[in-house]
């Protein structure tokens, strides 16, 4: 069946897709077009400076001191020039950088979870700005098991589930800028990140199967994991690749694209599928990502256009209060701050 069948009833369509879209044929060169092994183990690592220790020190303090709901604390309140300088380095890494950076650490088990939570906040809006990461406007999301299997209106994040390289929010209409994740506490076993430059990985397919790279820019259907009005269209249309000036935004998750084809009834043909795989297989090869495992208090941020992040499953220790646990962060300046931008 051809996948470009249009079920206006069902599908959202975003634009008119480009009869001939501006699709690259040079490889990318740069920090960004980086491999696990052109890294260097310093690469997009920043050190909490005993100077920022002092700030947030004094930070929590003060917040200990004038309770304030966490999603109220503006950043500009609060006197932290070596935090500032910290954070105006870390948007380097990540604009001119590789593209992620790692914040090495909060003291989380000093602070405690919810003024780690705090200064995590703060410190994340001299990034970029907050904005809300589902349709009923939490700000704050904690990523941990819940025991449910991942499907529609169930999120991978929330299960132990094996995640895929995907960007986040690539279903709906204003994905972020940055993903942002706070470790309070990892995994008994497994929940390895990686992450992964799409300017390699396009480099990698411009070299082996430059012929799939032009359906990437076309649309692929994506299931919008129930994250919409209760009317909305339940499936969205967009490409997956796209060029705008010398960059290019990347816009994925293969479990959400797969859903969305089966939600429409519409089957993928075979170029749309090989692409889909090409992309997917590449992504996954160990050489070209960076694993970590997240320590308590580091705090993790991710261009959300340009680099693919995953982790592995994992099992948790027994004691609940043990259980791995993240705290995400969408950062973004462009749009408003609801979900859909």
């Amino acid at each position: 069946m051809n996948d470009s069948v249009n079920h206006s009833a069902l599908i959202l369509e975003e634009g008119t897709p480009s009869a001939s879209p501006d699709i690259r044929t040079l490889p990318f060169d740069g920090r960004i077009a980086w491999t696990g092994k052109s890294l260097s183990p310093h690469d997009g690592m920043i050190k909490v400076s005993a100077a920022c220790r002092r700030e947030l020190d004094e930070l929590v303090g003060t917040l200990r001191a004038n309770p304030l709901p966490t999603v109220l604390l503006d950043a500009a309140d609060f006197d932290l020039p070596a935090c500032k300088q910290m954070m105006l380095d870390a948007q380097a890494e990540l604009e001119a950088g590789p593209g992620f950076v790692i914040i090495d650490k909060l003291p989380v088990h000093e602070y405690g979870v919810q003024a780690s939570q705090a200064v995590y906040w703060i410190l994340s809006q001299l990034v970029a700005r907050p904005v809300a990461q589902s349709w009923d406007g939490k700000m704050i999301y904690d990523v941990r098991d819940l025991g449910k299997p991942p499907g529609n209106g169930v999120r991978p994040d929330i299960t132990n589930a094996e995640q895929n390289f995907h960007t986040d929010n690539s279903y709906n209409l204003y994905p972020p800028d940055y993903v942002a994740l706070l470790c309070l506490q990892p995994a008994m076993e497994g929940g390895v990140s990686s992450i992964v430059s799409f300017y390699t990985v396009y480099n990698e397919m411009l070299k082996r199967t430059p012929d799939l790279l032009p359906r990437l820019y076309r649309p692929y259907l994506f299931d919008r994991q129930r994250e919409h009005a209760p009317d909305d269209a339940t499936v969205i249309s967009h490409p997956l690749f796209q060029t705008v000036g010398q960059q290019l935004l990347c816009r994925l998750s293969h479990r959400h694209v797969v859903n969305g084809y089966a939600m429409a009834g519409l089957v993928m043909d075979d170029e749309t599928a090989e692409a889909l795989e090409a992309l997917e297989q590449t992504m996954r090869e160990p050489h070209l990502c960076r694993e970590f495992f997240f320590e308590p208090g580091q705090i993790q941020i991710v261009d959300n256009r340009r680099c693919g992040h995953r982790r592995t499953g994992f099992v948790d220790y027994p004691e609940p209060e043990r259980k791995r646990h993240l705290v995400r962060l969408w950062l973004r300046n462009a749009g408003r701050r609801f979900y859909n931008g």
